[in-house]
């Protein structure tokens, strides 16, 4: 019987070469899954102690409206009638006509409670976090107004171009269980300052 001088047929190269594929791939994209969870692991977060309502995080996210969103601790609100975080400094009236707001998307809505009582909401798909009405809040009234990443918003991207691009290194990588920063004293439990 002669020898096979031509090495392995050409279909059991085709097989073993589709066997190493597919290895690669399981292996590739094991690796893959293990990268991304522990990614998830941890989230990108604003600490609103270190913020200074520079307006970039409505200018520098990829996403457009920004995943930074104004919230709203009622629990630490005075339900002012004059809220620094809803109007102009010194608004003409206390109407909520557009010249007077200090929102630039119109994202607070304003509802009568009781004299001399209003409640103040903010309607987080139109915010852009531009972070005026917290600078107004913490300027003039209790602070009880602050900016967060919304995580069911945000791509968690490896590089947070708004964290690249803030001036007080507001940002920072926290565990996911964690989820959020808040204000110190601030107790998300309670909603009261401790």
């Amino acid at each position: 019987m002669p020898e096979d001088t031509q090495g392995i047929p050409r279909r059991e190269f085709l097989r073993v070469s589709a066997r190493g594929v597919a290895l690669a791939a399981v292996v590739g994209g094991t690796g893959y899954l293990a990268t991304r969870s522990r990614e998830a692991r941890y989230v990108w977060q604003l600490d609103p102690s270190k913020c200074t309502q520079c307006g970039k995080c409505a200018t520098n996210c990829v996403l457009k409206p920004s995943a930074v969103k104004c919230v709203h601790a009622f629990a630490m609100c005075g339900y002012c009638e004059l809220c620094t975080g809803y109007f102009e400094p010194e608004p003409n009236a206390l109407t909520t006509a557009a010249e007077n707001q200090l929102c630039p998307v119109a994202a607070i809505k304003r509802t009568f409670v009781e004299d001399p009582y209003f409640e103040y909401e903010i309607d987080e798909p139109l915010c852009i976090g531009c972070g005026k009405c917290v600078e107004g809040c913490r300027a003039f009234g209790n602070g009880s107004l602050f900016l967060q990443v919304r995580h069911d918003r945000c791509l968690n991207c490896n590089e947070c171009s708004i964290a690249a691009a803030c001036p007080a290194e507001a940002f920072s990588r926290v565990p996911a269980t964690q989820g959020y920063l808040y204000r110190p004293g601030y107790s998300p439990a309670t909603g009261k300052q401790g």
